[in-house]
């Protein structure tokens, strides 16, 4: 599959919310997205991540961004993960990994000379038609969601 790229169309998806719900792009027509894609629930990066997102949702959402976090981890982990954190944006649960493979985050990472397959941590902005206006790789969670206020406008 060709990476995405700015202005490609956004991949349709349907996964499940902490709550047992089924989630789609379809659902979210005619809303700006922040579609973030994190390695692990609980980690030191993925918790600074979520909660700033969770921390700036206010000024995200008077954007007229919605922001949905994904990850490989279970709803069960999702659901301990946001209840810990307080997390009151959707967190999505790709298991089989088919979202996470569509929006080619799923690549080789090394840590300690160890190479192994992940997600990268990447966020895409999506518009109200489903096409991608900002990709944002390698995502570093300080200053991030500063750095997405800065491209919302």
């Amino acid at each position: 599959m060709a990476a995405l790229k700015v202005g490609s169309k956004a991949p349709e998806f349907s996964l499940q919310t902490v709550d047992g719900k089924e989630m789609s792009l379809k659902d979210l027509k005619g809303m700006k997205v922040v579609l973030y894609f994190y390695p692990k629930d609980n980690t030191s990066g993925c918790t600074k991540e979520a909660c700033a997102f969770n921390e700036n949702l206010e000024v995200l959402e008077k954007k007229g961004a919605v922001v949905i976090g994904v990850s490989a981890d279970s709803v069960a982990s999702h659901k301990k993960f946001a209840d810990k954190y307080s997390l009151v944006f959707p967190l999505l649960s790709d298991e089989k990994k088919e979202m996470i493979k569509k929006y080619g985050v799923w690549k080789e990472k090394s840590m300690y000379g160890r190479k192994y397959l992940g997600i990268e941590r990447t966020t895409f902005v999506i518009d109200g038609r489903g096409i991608i206006t900002h990709i944002f790789p390698k995502v570093k969670a300080a200053g991030h969601v500063e750095e997405l206020l800065g491209v919302l406008g």
